[in-house]
């Protein structure tokens, strides 16, 4: 019996091992190159499994870098004008053509794939570029170990330039502790700030001061964005390939900008039509004997208003003529000639000895 078990056990270990590889496979991206070694100027192909599905791909030939140690230097190591992007198949593969250029570093080289949007992964394979210098890596960090102890917070705040689009700017703030058995001297660790979506942007920002084992000190790193950001971001800290903290930042719209295009379109016609109207004023014909210039209407002459004559006694004679007896009769403009006040025709007394038509007839008086 314990042989027949024994000859079971090993018959499923032999049809169960088959199977184990590519779940082991599967945990993580994966990438492989069609050839290992290759010249600048050709070009390799770059198939990968193991990713999400449907996943943008961002894939580079970097200097200073082992798949042990990832890319030394972020993607300043890496020939960022020459590289490509593919997006995953529903099984989380690809294949794409990648042209092999020389990095701005030298080598030990791979090639770099790094997904773009979502969750960071990233896989590294050797890649040999046939006649670009080869350097040694820099020392392996000591064996400190850095933990956060507290909670991270961003301190600062906006300032009245930042209304009007100015890069806004903070203080990521944390405190961490040395939990390794050697010390650390001067950490660079790598801040990067993502929006939305996106993949981060990484900085590298270097704190001076050394922290030795079991000790513990307060970080101040300071982080920018670009010029008239706004929406929500998230900033990461991450120091030896570890992510240390996340940290979200929520960014006000830079409102005087639009209020500063809001006054730009108002002023702006508003000063075109001032200057157009100036320049059909300059260039219009002028009348003759004129000026160019709109004349404005004469004020009317001031009209004579003459006072209405005294009424005269009934037992008074006529009135007695005057130097003025003979000037012509003014013209009311609300009477006509033959009614002016005061006028012959107009006067309730007896014609008078001016009179044409009626002849003077003396008054007979009775006694007294």
């Amino acid at each position: 019996m314990r042989r027949v078990a024994g000859a079971v056990l090993v018959a499923l270990l032999l049809v169960l091992a088959p199977l184990a590889g590519p779940v082991r496979a599967a945990d993580g991206p994966a990438v492989k190159l069609s050839a290992a070694q290759a010249g600048a100027g050709g070009s390799v192909t770059v198939g990968g499994t193991g990713w999400r599905p449907r996943t943008l791909l961002m894939v580079l030939v970097c200097g200073r870098a082992t798949p042990a140690r990832g890319v030394i230097g972020g993607t300043n190591s890496c020939a960022n004008g020459d590289g490509r992007a593919v997006t995953t198949d529903a099984d989380g593969a690809f294949s794409r053509r990648l042209p092999v250029a020389e990095p701005p570093v030298p080598c030990p080289c791979v090639v770099h794939v790094a997904t773009v949007t979502g969750a960071e992964a990233e896989a590294d394979a050797v890649l040999e570029v046939a006649g670009h210098p080869v350097a040694p890596l820099p020392a392996e960090p000591s064996a400190g170990r850095l933990a956060v102890l507290s909670d991270t917070r961003l301190t600062g705040s906006s300032g009245l330039l930042t209304w009007f689009g100015a890069p806004p700017s903070r203080t990521l703030v944390l405190t961490v502790g040395n939990t390794g058995t050697g010390a650390i001297e001067n950490p660079v660790f790598r801040v990067g700030t993502a929006h939305g979506v996106f993949a981060p942007e990484w900085d590298e920002r270097q704190w001076h001061g050394t922290l030795a084992p079991g000790k513990k000190a307060q970080v101040e790193l300071p982080v920018e964005l670009s010029a008239g950001a706004h929406g929500d971001y998230t900033v990461t800290l991450k120091y030896a390939g570890r992510v240390l903290a996340e940290q979200p930042w929520g960014v006000g719209r830079p409102w005087g900008v639009t209020l500063f295009w809001i006054l730009l379109c108002l002023v702006v016609p508003t000063a075109l039509f001032r200057v157009g109207m100036a320049v059909v004023d300059r260039i219009r014909p002028r009348r003759p004997g004129g000026t160019g210039h709109r004349r404005r209407p004469p004020r009317p002459a001031a009209r004579l208003r003459l006072p209405l004559p005294l009424p005269r006694s009934r037992t008074a004679g006529p009135p007695a003529r005057t130097a003025d007896a003979d000037a012509p009769t003014p013209t009311l403009p609300w009477f006509t000639p033959d009614a002016v006040p005061g006028g012959p025709a107009g006067r309730p007394s007896a014609p008078h000895d001016d009179s044409p038509t009626s002849p003077t007839t003396p008054t007979t008086k009775g006694p007294a």
